[in-house]
């Protein structure tokens, strides 16, 4: 099993999973409120950190024309004048992981513009996301078939809170009256997604699929995960390392990563209470031109703490350099991660208004089929970066403010022309509800053949789906619910 799974799951560029890289991948993943407690954090632990008072006292927000590339904010690169070793300079190579940039969104051609009035920067109530509503979004953007679509569905909703599967294969199998090796293959997919683990049966296996996305040439490893976890749990090893022909440092090396992976992954996305969130993004138009903001508001500047940069200059102990040069390495990449993550969420906001301009001119209606890959080869990343960036990420435009992930949906075909998103029918079917006559309402089969008229084109059964995820009565429920009320 191991094995063959290792092989499934392999990374098609072999990185080495730093702790480093790890922080910095963390921050793609964090929410802006997330991100200032992370950074608060971190201004307690590192000395070399402090935060860099802007002019006016307060940290303005990243604006930009949607249009336009960013461009780096004059200074940005004085962080390098001084010595630092080539291994702080470059520890992971970001253009080989995210893709080539030259520049980083900041304050350029649109600093000092007013934002609209009619634009709130109040916080907003959301209902927060489940562990199964993120992976089922996951499972829509999957390049599976229809019956597949049904198996890893039912896989999601059989889920433990933990993110354990807690049915087996063969039952999953005779539920959707398909093969066990069918079931198995839409299970590989689904421990693809994020979180890292999900799905998994047991504990080896869901730290085995962590293992292998993080550190797929680590060999022992694998090997301590597929036959020594007893001996681990029993603190054996001196047994791992006599059976391994291994010194005891390389055990307690493989021990020190196993414990940064989640035996639970499935409680890193919960929804027991509401969160209050702020738009990442502002998106408005100015002069005819849609212009993007990224909100920095009460976001701290970090810079280095200058009497350490001079310490290092006039010598110190070997001691107190090494300790300076390890806090020195850490600030510089905290600084650097946190522009990389909002260059990253520029480029992605770039590309999302991009393919889905009409939506925000118009509305829901407008709203095209999109999936990750299509934002990910358009902005050249991997379409798990993609995933990471769009979550817990929103967006204030025009027509409200959405979540990152709502712009990415499936496509329903027009009998003719080109297809149209899954939300704008969903909506469609909200409307025709809303506006039906409540002595008569429409089955869901009178709603498709309405929808076919318009051309588009939807089995019954769909309509009966996107009814039931809007929160809508069938027919006869609404018509017997009219009859209570009377």
């Amino acid at each position: 099993m191991g094995l063959e799974l290792k092989q499934s799951l392999k990374l098609s560029q072999q990185l080495v999973m730093t702790p480093q890289l790890q922080q910095a991948i963390k921050l793609l993943q964090l929410g802006r409120l997330e991100l200032v407690e992370t950074i608060n954090q971190e201004l307690l632990e590192n000395p070399l950190l402090e935060v860099e008072d802007s002019p006016d006292g307060d940290t303005p927000a990243s604006e930009v024309p949607a249009s336009q590339e960013p461009t780096p904010p004059e200074g940005e690169n004085k962080l390098e004048e001084f010595e630092v070793s080539e291994k702080a300079k470059e520890e992971f190579d970001w253009e080989n992981y995210l893709g080539e940039y030259s520049s980083a969104p900041s304050r350029g051609e649109g600093a000092g513009r007013e934002v609209p009035d009619s634009f709130s920067y109040e916080n907003v109530l959301s209902k927060p996301t489940s562990l199964k509503d993120h992976l089922l979004w996951q499972l829509r953007m999957a390049d599976l078939d229809e019956v597949q679509m049904e198996i890893g569905a039912a896989l999601i909703e059989s889920l433990r809170p933990d993110g354990y599967l807690k049915i087996s294969i063969e039952e999953a199998a005779a539920m959707r009256q398909v093969e066990p090796a069918e079931v198995e293959k839409v299970l590989a997919v689904i421990q693809r997604f994020d979180p890292l683990g999900v799905a998994a049966r047991d504990l080896a296996e869901c730290l085995i699929i962590q293992a292998t996305e993080l550190y797929p040439a680590n060999d022992l490893l694998f090997e301590v995960l597929e036959n020594h976890l007893p001996d681990l749990e029993r603190r054996k090893y001196q047994v791992i390392a006599r059976k391994q022909k291994v010194s005891l440092d390389q055990v307690a090396e493989v021990l020190g990563i196993i414990q940064t992976l989640d035996p639970k992954p499935g409680y890193t996305i919960n929804d027991e209470q509401p969160q209050y969130i702020t738009p990442d993004i502002y998106l408005y138009k100015i002069d005819g031109q849609w212009v993007i903001v990224l909100n920095e508001d009460g976001l701290p500047k970090l810079k280095v703490n200058n009497f350490y940069k001079e310490a290092l200059a006039k010598g110190a102990s070997p001691e107190a350099k090494e300790y300076v040069q390890t806090k020195l390495r850490g600030a510089l990449w905290l600084i650097r991660s946190i522009h990389q993550r909002q260059r990253t969420i520029y480029k992605v906001a770039q590309s999302l208004v991009k393919f889905q301009h009409d939506f925000f001119e118009k509305g829901i209606a407008y709203l095209k089929p999109l999936v990750l890959r299509d934002v990910a080869e358009d902005v050249g990343m991997h379409e798990s970066t993609i995933s990471r960036v769009t979550t817990n990420k929103y967006i204030h435009t025009p027509q409200g403010v959405y979540e990152l992930k709502f712009f990415f949906n499936s496509s329903i075909n027009r009998v003719q022309g080109e297809a149209v998103a899954s939300e704008a029918v969903k909506e469609r079917i909200r409307r025709m509800i809303a506006d039906e006559d409540p002595t008569k309402p429409l089955s869901d089969q009178a709603i498709a053949d309405r929808l076919k008229e318009e051309n588009i084109e939807i089995a019954r059964r769909t309509v009966a789906k996107y009814r039931e995820l809007l929160g809508l009565l069938p027919s006869s429920r609404r018509r017997q619910l009219l009859g209570t009320v009377k």
